[in-house]
């Protein structure tokens, strides 16, 4: 293909943006990263504007989903999407043949999605049928941008900034106006609030027991009443004891 090769990269997480142009410029050095945007609309602008010829697009974004957004890309526009999905549901990515990243990019997994889109690129492989795959990944994923549950937070520990995988957190609590994270290798600390925290978290397996309080039902190894009917949690990872507050005493009645 004549002259440069430009891309864009479409995420609502600024960091995980930046991140992932520092790994392009690594293993794809002459890659021209044409604009960042951290919304759907920014992202369809950049389209417009930018013509890449590669979009790396987040899933969930604010007022459109990456998937809304490669809907209206142009067809010779290589689409690769960013996500933070479960196995299950990457099965669905497969299935209908379009390029994926998974959260937190991997090195190796970067490389081999480099090195597909150099050779489509070289041969002028038109990209992949878009509409016929967006509709497969809606069939076997219904909801699938809507319904997207957090699978990866960005917390403090210290000085250092680290993802960690939501399946790791023991429980969340409250901290003034940010929140806890406990995991079995230590704590850390987020800016968003529990509250605000618990809307994005799958209440199938994360359980507030608490007001102040949200527990990985998971990690819970047993719980203990006492002769009050005050129910405590022990966790299978942890020294520590969660009490559930009279509130929530009612979801532990048949454990």
């Amino acid at each position: 293909m004549a002259g440069r090769t430009t891309a864009i990269i479409a995420d609502d997480e600024p960091r995980l943006a930046e991140y992932l142009k520092e790994r392009l410029a690594v293993l794809w050095p002459e890659l021209v990263i044409a604009g960042i945007a951290n919304n759907g609309p920014d992202a369809q602008a950049l389209l417009i504007s930018e013509a890449p010829d590669i979009a790396f697009l987040d899933i969930r974004m604010p007022g459109l989903t990456g998937l809304d957004v490669a809907r209206t890309a142009n067809g010779e526009v290589q689409i690769v999407f960013v996500t933070a999905y479960d196995q299950y549901a990457l099965a669905a990515f497969e299935r209908a043949a379009v390029d994926y990243l998974l959260k937190p990019v991997s090195d190796e997994r970067l490389a081999e999605t480099v090195a597909r889109l150099k050779a489509r690129l070289a041969s002028s492989t038109p990209a992949p049928d878009l509409k016929a795959a967006l509709d497969a990944i809606a069939r076997l994923v219904p909801a699938v941008a809507g319904a997207e549950k957090l699978a990866w937070i960005r917390a403090s520990t210290g000085q250092q900034v680290r993802l960690i995988a939501v399946d790791d957190v023991c429980y969340f609590q409250a901290n003034d106006k940010y929140t806890s994270v406990f995991t079995a290798d230590g704590e850390a600390l987020i800016r968003t609030p529990l509250k605000e925290l618990a809307d994005q978290l799958d209440a199938q397996r994360f359980w507030q027991v608490h007001r102040g309080t949200i527990v990985n039902i998971r990690h819970v190894a047993t719980t203990v009443r006492d002769v009050t009917g005050r129910v405590t949690l022990t966790l299978k990872s942890r020294p520590e004891k969660v009490a559930v507050s009279r509130a929530y005493a009612h979801l532990f009645k048949q454990m």
